[in-house]
Formats: C-alpha cells, sequence, structure tokens
C-alpha cells in the first residue's frame, strides 16, 4: 500500500520591482497603459512546512512574519484581517488538505514601505509557495500574479495597479501592454550580455529614509484621473515613455533611456508636485552633480519610498555620487540590488512519510 507523503517543506522566492517606466498606467482609471520595469534582488522568501494535524483546531496555519519579529495564528477559512491582513487573505485563498496545518516563514530584505513592490513580492511567492499544496491552482506566473491582484483587489479592496505583481511571477526585464484592465501581454525583454551588465553595473536604489505613506494623496490623484482632469493626459505620455525605454534597452542606448527616466519622473510631477517629495530632490540633485544618466522615484511616489538612478559611465563618479547621497542624512541610503532574470522559483522538499 502507498504511503501518503505528509511533511514537506516548500521554498519560494519572488524579486521586487524597480523603475517602472509607465507606473499609474497599469490601473483601472487608466483603462489601458503599458509598463517597462525590472525585477531585481534581494528576492523575498517564503518557507512553508505542511505538518500533520495533531489535533482538531480552526487556527491551522502560524505565520513567522521575521521582519517585524511576530507571529500569528489564523483561521483559514474565516481570517479576521486584524494583523498583516495581506498575508491572512492569501492565505485563505488556497484550499489546503483539512489533514494538514502549516508553518509559514516570509521576509524581506528591503526596508517596509520602499515602493518597489515588495508586497506583490510576498503575495506572488506566499501564493506559488501554496499553490504547490493545492492541486487545483495553475502555478503559472500568469495565474499567480493574476491571483495576486486579486488577493489585494477583490478581498482587501485596495487599489492596485498590476505591474508588480506580473514583474515579481515573471522577473527580468518585463514589457507589459494592459489592454483592458486587469488583462495584460506580458513581453520579457532579452538584453544582450554586455548591455545588461553595464546596466546592473549603473544602476543604483536609494531608499529615502522613510516608508512609503501616501494613501491620501493617491487618492485625491486617482479622484481626479478618474474623471479624466487635466492630468489624465500625461498617462499617455508615460505609456509612450515605456515604450520608448523598451526601445532604448534594445538599441543598447542607456543614456537616452535615463532621459525618459527623466521623462516619466517629471509626468509624475505633473500630476501632483506632492508625488517627488524634497528627499528625492535632493537625491536627483546630487545625481545630476555626478553626471548620473537618469532617475526616477520608484512606484507612485509620494513622502518616503525610493528613487532609481542611472549613474554615470565612470566608476569613480558612481562611487562619489553614492557617498554624497549617503551624505545627506535623513537615512537617506544606497540598497544594494542585482538583476534578477527568474521570476517566481518554488522548490518542494518531502520531510517524511506517515501513514
Amino acid at each position: 500500500m502507498n504511503r501518503r507523503l505528509f511533511s514537506r517543506l516548500i521554498r519560494s522566492s519572488a524579486p521586487i520591482r524597480i523603475n517602472d517606466i509607465g507606473g499609474w498606467t497599469d490601473t483601472w482609471f487608466a483603462g489601458e497603459g503599458r509598463v517597462l520595469n525590472l525585477a531585481v534582488s534581494p528576492r523575498v522568501h517564503v518557507e512553508i512546512k505542511e505538518l500533520p494535524l495533531l489535533k482538531k483546531s480552526n487556527k491551522r496555519v502560524r505565520i513567522f512574519v521575521r521582519d517585524f519579529g511576530e507571529t500569528i495564528d489564523i483561521d483559514p477559512m474565516q481570517p479576521d484581517y486584524k494583523s498583516h491582513p495581506m498575508l491572512q487573505a492569501a492565505v485563505s485563498s488556497i484550499k489546503f488538505p483539512e489533514d494538514s496545518r502549516l508553518e509559514i516563514s516570509v521576509q524581506s530584505q528591503v526596508p517596509a514601505g520602499s515602493a518597489v513592490g515588495s508586497s506583490a513580492a510576498v503575495n506572488v511567492a506566499l501564493l506559488g509557495g501554496l499553490a504547490r499544496i493545492s492541486p487545483e491552482t495553475d502555478v503559472s506566473p500568469a495565474e499567480i500574479a493574476s491571483l495576486a491582484h486579486k488577493v489585494e483587489t477583490e478581498k482587501l479592496g485596495l487599489q492596485c495597479g498590476i505591474q508588480d505583481q506580473i514583474c515579481s511571477a515573471w522577473g527580468g526585464v518585463c514589457f507589459i501592454q494592459m489592454h483592458r484592465y486587469p488583462e495584460a501581454q506580458v513581453e520579457r525583454i532579452r538584453l544582450e550580455t554586455k548591455i545588461a551588465q553595464e546596466l546592473e553595473n549603473r544602476i543604483a536604489l536609494i531608499f529615502l529614509g522613510k516608508s512609503h505613506q501616501s494613501s491620501v494623496l493617491h487618492e485625491k490623484i486617482i479622484a481626479s484621473l478618474e474623471k479624466k482632469e487635466a492630468g489624465f493626459a500625461q498617462l499617455k505620455i508615460m505609456g509612450d515613455l515605456a515604450v520608448a525605454a523598451r526601445t532604448h534597452l534594445l538599441n543598447q542606448d542607456l543614456e537616452a533611456y535615463g532621459e525618459v527616466m527623466i521623462k516619466n519622473n517629471e509626468c509624475q510631477r505633473a500630476l501632483h508636485p506632492d508625488l517627488i517629495s524634497p528627499e528625492a530632490d535632493a537625491v536627483m540633485a546630487v545625481a545630476q552633480k555626478f553626471q548620473a544618466a537618469g532617475w526616477k522615484v520608484n512606484g507612485a511616489g509620494g513622502p518616503g519610498g525610493s528613487l532609481t538612478v542611472l549613474g554615470s559611465e565612470d566608476l569613480e563618479a558612481r562611487h562619489d555620487m553614492l557617498l554624497a547621497i549617503e551624505a545627506l542624512g535623513q537615512g537617506i541610503r544606497s540598497l544594494p540590488v542585482a538583476f534578477s532574470g527568474a521570476g517566481l522559483e518554488v522548490s518542494v522538499q518531502d520531510l517524511d512519510e506517515s501513514t
């Protein structure tokens, strides 16, 4: 008689997203749009232990949130959403055997609220791991990205574009064409090795000293865009800039790619001046002083978060630029990143057997 493999360890990881050219166009109020972004490490890591259920309990899932030093026990059938609602929503989205319990560990190595899609990366990595427990769930990048988006928009009722989940699930350089929200075609841009290495060497991720906090500001802008007021025209421009960025990368022209970053950044400023914070402007001034090719706030912009800088071709100038940025103080600092050609990755290890 075959024994049922019962205890197993599932490891999953997904990259974060930076330099989202065309961001804001991947939303319901835009209707259609185009985004080009870059998947990078440090990746989000999730470990899931599926273990025998030793005694009857509704709270069959324990989550260790390593970055916050917190542990939560939840009922996957009736999450209360009081603590880490997105994690609870993700767990409640996947059916797993009633005779098992889960111990889940979640860890991200970037500061919370960095505006690099880390929440989406956690969601994708967690759902991708949980999907290996449920034979009912498709584990393709497209399906996991779609499910992660539904967790945020349908279960939690959040305002959410589609680009973060797609980038984490697919990895690499993603060109996203959204013809009708939330449906999209995804093209992974294949860069020549030389240009990919140069881009990686010159890209810098700058944390602006505090977590991204701009929900009130974003709601105000969304209300304006929904009514197709003056700022709505910027969305078309930003979508066109994503196409231009794709072309410049394929043509191996990083200087032109950097110019697109700056133009996109100014489009965001045109949506609302507060989308570009004083801290971001201070970093941009330093970047310009040291002949950086481009710069852009990550994500939707606003107070806190982070900035992507495409530094000079000159190594010494890039080194001096980062030192000058660190000297700004206020917690502003460079976060090491590297390209992540892979998107969601999942491995499964059987731990033992149970009759």
